[in-house]
């Protein structure tokens, strides 16, 4: 017999008695919660394209017709991405004039990719991870992967923009001058290579601040390196960094100064072959710097926002990333720097050091 929903009675949004705890209801409202962000990425996504996120914060408060005339968009569909925008806590409304503010302390994360807490970018990767959810299906159960070239080119710039704002406002501030003497090296006209480098976002960095250096970017993906090229030569940079794809095992050159690996060695089949290729590029006194996620497997048991974020990735592109090279390693991106450290030792290298780190990212100096 069906109760009916009033007083006394469970209703749709939960008991009645605020002292009633149900561990399955609030579980329950967790998980509608993590299905509200889901859907929400794909939100953000469509406000990061289309710039509706930068256009609130230059030119708002704005009501839903000034944006959809200024943005470019349909006037329906700007009203009801607007609502989704308030629901979510994004953008303010002023009832009595029906504008719609995107608060300075948001605009800083969803509408200026030059501040360091820039994060809109991601979202524009889910495209490419959605879409390869058959791939995965398939994957779990044969034990086998989903290469990097088999997503879409957004999980490039996606993943680009993540990462992005950090390097920008770190690199050359922060982690290269932690190294030993490699910022004198590089000025002094040294070489860089940059393994891994998605569509060249650090090499580009590297290479603007050191003018005399030779800077060269790998990676294994055509469509980064096509990418890559293009940003370079767009920014004036097409004379002064030069980007080939090769995998970390087999890039060409020796005598580098300077070997950066940027949140990529966790992906790879064979870590232990490709840094024994870094040992085997570097200079004698050279500097392998590998930047990682700054997690551990204990930080399964965590619940902050970089670690759920980082085991979440793991399990849908990380590990299935190493997988699809079929080597002996698969470490996903939480393998910990006692991990890491064992496979530079393996490859012969025998100084290590975390020179620096952020939230985010640990900073290692790794030297033969």
């Amino acid at each position: 017999m069906t109760q009916p929903s009033g007083p006394g009675h469970t209703g749709p949004t939960g008991p009645s008695d605020p002292g009633h705890t149900d561990p399955a209801a609030d579980f329950h409202q967790r998980i509608i919660d993590d299905a509200a962000a889901a859907v929400r990425g794909l939100s953000v996504s469509l406000g990061e394209r289309l710039g509706l996120y930068r256009v609130l914060a230059e030119q708002g408060p704005l009501t839903p017709g000034e944006l959809s005339l200024r943005a470019g968009i349909a006037p329906r569909y700007a009203e009801e991405w607007l609502h989704a925008q308030l629901s979510a806590g994004y953008v303010e409304r002023h009832p009595s004039s029906d504008k719609y503010t995107l608060p300075a302390e948001h605009a800083s994360v969803l509408a200026q990719p030059e501040a360091p807490t820039y994060a809109a970018g991601f979202f524009t990767a889910l495209k490419a991870l959605y879409a390869t959810e058959d791939l995965l299906l398939d994957a779990y159960r044969s034990g086998e992967g989903v290469g990097w070239a088999e997503h879409d080119p957004a999980l490039d710039t996606g993943m680009g923009s993540f990462f992005q704002p950090t390097y920008q406002h770190r690199l050359l501030s922060d982690w290269i001058p932690a190294l030993h003497e490699v910022s004198d090296k590089l000025a002094d006209g040294g070489t860089a290579a940059d393994v891994g480098c998605g569509v060249g976002h650090t090499t580009r960095l590297i290479a603007r601040a050191f003018p005399h250096a030779r800077v060269y970017g790998f990676d294994y993906s055509e469509e980064a390196i096509a990418i890559a090229r293009q940003l370079a030569d767009d920014e004036g940079l097409g004379d002064r960094v030069v980007f080939e794809t090769a995998s970390a095992d087999d890039y060409p050159g020796t005598g580098y100064d300077l070997v950066t690996f940027f949140n990529c060695l966790h992906d790879m089949g064979d870590p232990v072959a490709a840094a024994q290729h870094v040992h085997k590029s570097l200079d004698p006194d050279g500097t392998w710097m590998l930047v990682e996620s700054n997690v551990s497997p204990a930080d399964i048991h965590t619940h902050t926002p970089p670690a759920r974020m980082f085991m979440a990735l793991s399990a849908v592109m990380c590990l299935p990333v190493a997988l699809a090279q079929r080597g002996p390693h698969a470490l996903g991106n939480h393998s910990g720097e006692r991990a890491f450290r064992a496979i530079a030792e393996e490859a012969g290298f025998t100084r290590w050091r975390r020179a620096t780190e952020t939230p985010v990212n640990a900073v290692y100096e790794v030297r033969p």
